[in-house]
């Protein structure tokens, strides 16, 4: 657990009042808090134990705040946090009303910038770097990048505007080989080979004019921070290689890089899990990945394309049964977007596996190169709706909105996991148009899969509960809600519950049915409202003057913060008790 020396480091200016030969033991306490704070709960471990010295090293001997300090995605900042005033704050880490789990402006001057995403560090840090140069403004800008991370577009976009300029820049590129998963790619195995020739080769920065130094021992302080002394004689562009390794000072966590990238509760002296509580049902990222690898096993047209995340998207077994058939392309997702459609113009069938915050970077390829072409993409929409403690960056509530306005798109959202089933089977028989399906985060309601599917009627909503006065309509999973609300509330029998199954095309015989029968409705979404499939709804009763009240239940015009998705929900009045006290307030209020 920690030392002397860590009760008293609460701030960079403590840090340097230490020597430097105390350094290496302070960095072991670190390490060890670390351990202690992310074994009591949700947390991503790994990166940051792979950090430490490089977190203590920058600090140590730049002048932060005042050198900007950038941390891409912030995955690998839990240490940075605890050096910044936020070592007890730990004790809420990602909880309600706690700290981010990722560098947030809002929470200290030492951030900032605030990240969630790759690939967005150099973007900002030469922003910064060109501002601080219009205002004759002297410091460094610092940032740290992971060797998956660098290689997002974004990322090479930056690098090759950087070696154009005389911007004070450091580029830290913290090579451990990994992201969530392995890494992949050609960049990948060029920096291995780096790693084992001489630090004087000739090199991929060198080449975009970005002088460059390393590869250098990432765990080896007093390496670190003669190479950061030098450096502060420097200026203009450059970049340092420092190799570390993930999950560092924590056997289990070096030996499962993945299982311990965000490991959930843990032993802190022998790393074991905790065992969870067993849930009987299946993730809906496992049922999507068994249902579409069997799907795959019979359809040699289907290939799946994933953006680095096989292991959260349920693609591992069918990676690694079908690998002509699966492709990680590492952290690219506008890659993997006109990818899935160029492979679309030549009779495949590709499923491009998104989370629904991922999607987003992806936009302009989703435009022009899918839907502008008439593409038959099947977008695979994962995480969508809250998604808890990764906050405000990756919970997947935008998605029905930006997707519904792009022309010769249909989206769908199954209600449970049989339907998704039977979503990407009925799909794997050929689209005319590129198709979106979405999905959450968390346990379906089977126990196991079953592969006798059926096909879908296509645009077609269903209605799951009679009732006489009120029409409510779902999309989604949400729909297990409604049914709560209703088995706890009163008046069940005014109520009519219809799942409209997609959000584009609306089902509208059903709605018309609907809006010639009901005395009001009521629609429920786990998504923003503006532009959702409420504001889909009000267009189809403006469009057809209807006069019947319509309310729509939604997420509100703000982002959603951090912490458990059932708290979340109850705040912002989408748990099953809130919808049962609306539904109550409508039918009181059209009884008069």
């Amino acid at each position: 657990m920690a030392t002397n020396h860590f009760k008293e480091i609460q701030s960079p200016a403590d840090l340097r009042k230490l020597s430097p030969e105390v350094l290496q033991s302070f960095a072991e306490a670190l390490r060890q808090e670390i351990i202690h704070a992310l074994a009591k709960g949700e947390g991503h471990l790994g990166s940051s134990l792979g950090t430490v010295e490089l977190t203590i090293a920058l600090h140590y001997c730049f002048n932060t705040p005042e050198d900007l300090l950038l941390w891409d995605v912030g995955h690998q900042a839990y240490g940075h946090k605890m050096l910044t005033g936020r070592r007890k704050a730990f004790q809420k880490l990602r909880q309600r009303e706690g700290i981010s789990g990722f560098p947030k402006r809002e929470e200290s001057p030492y951030d900032v910038f605030g990240t969630g995403h790759a690939g967005t560090a150099i973007s900002a840090a030469l922003g910064m770097a060109l501002s601080a140069q219009l205002q004759n403004q002297s410091r460094l800008h610092i940032a740290v990048v992971g060797d998956a991370s660098i290689a997002n577009g974004m990322a090479f976009e930056a690098l090759n505007h950087l070696g154009t300029t005389q911007a004070n820049v450091l580029v830290l590129l913290n090579d451990n080989s990994m992201g969530i998963d392995p890494s992949v790619g050609a960049l990948k195995t060029y920096f291995d080979t780096v790693k084992e020739k001489t630090p004087s080769t000739p090199n991929f920065f060198q080449s975009l004019n970005l002088p460059y130094h390393g590869p250098i021992n990432g765990h080896d302080i007093n390496a670190l921070c003669a190479t950061f002394e030098n450096q502060k004689k420097l200026n203009g562009p450059r970049v340092i290689h420092i190799v570390t390794t993930k999950g560092k000072g924590l056997t289990s966590a070096e030996e499962a890089q993945v299982t311990y990238h965000a490991p959930g509760k843990f032993d802190p002296m022998t790393g074991k899990l905790n065992p969870s509580p067993k849930n009987k049902t299946l993730k809906f990222q496992e049922v999507f990945g068994a249902t579409l690898l069997q799907l795959a096993l019979k359809n040699k047209k289907i290939v799946a394309i994933t953006p680095a995340m096989p292991t959260g998207s349920g693609l591992v077994e069918m990676m690694h049964s079908l690998p002509q058939q699966c492709i990680d392309v590492g952290i690219a997702e506008q890659h993997a977007v006109t990818l899935a459609a160029g492979m679309a113009t030549q009779g495949i069938i590709p499923f491009c596996v998104i989370y629904s915050t991922f999607l987003q970077r992806a936009y302009d390829q989703i435009i022009h190169d899918v839907a502008l072409q008439k593409l038959p993409v099947v977008f695979c929409i994962d995480r969508a709706g809250i998604v808890g403690h990764d906050g405000p960056t990756h919970h997947g509530l935008f998605d029905i909105a930006y997707l519904r306005c792009i022309p010769n798109i249909e989206i769908a959202a199954p209600r449970d996991a049989k339907a998704l089933q039977n979503l990407l089977y009925t799909a794997q028989f050929g689209i005319d148009t590129p198709l979106a399906i979405r999905y959450p985060r968390g346990y379906s309601e089977i126990e196991k899969c079953s592969f006798a599917f059926k096909k879908v009627p296509w645009g077609k909503g269903e209605q799951l509960k009679e009732g006489n006065e009120v029409a409510i309509l779902s999309l989604g999973t949400f729909a297990k809600t409604i049914q709560l609300a209703l088995e706890n509330g009163k008046q069940a029998e005014a109520f009519a519950h219809f799942d409209l199954c997609f959000a584009k095309p609306l089902d509208e015989a059903l709605l018309h049915r609907v809006f010639k029968n009901y005395k009001a409705v009521i629609v429920f979404e786990e998504g923003v409202k503006k532009g959702g499939v409420g504001s889909a709804v009000l267009e189809f009763a403006a469009q057809h003057s209807y006069q019947t009240p319509v309310v729509v239940e939604g997420v509100d015009d703000a982002f959603v913060p951090h912490g458990k998705s059932s708290t979340l929900l109850q705040e912002i009045g989408l748990d099953s008790g809130n919808v049962a006290k609306k539904l109550t307030l409508l039918l009181n209020k059209i009884k008069g």
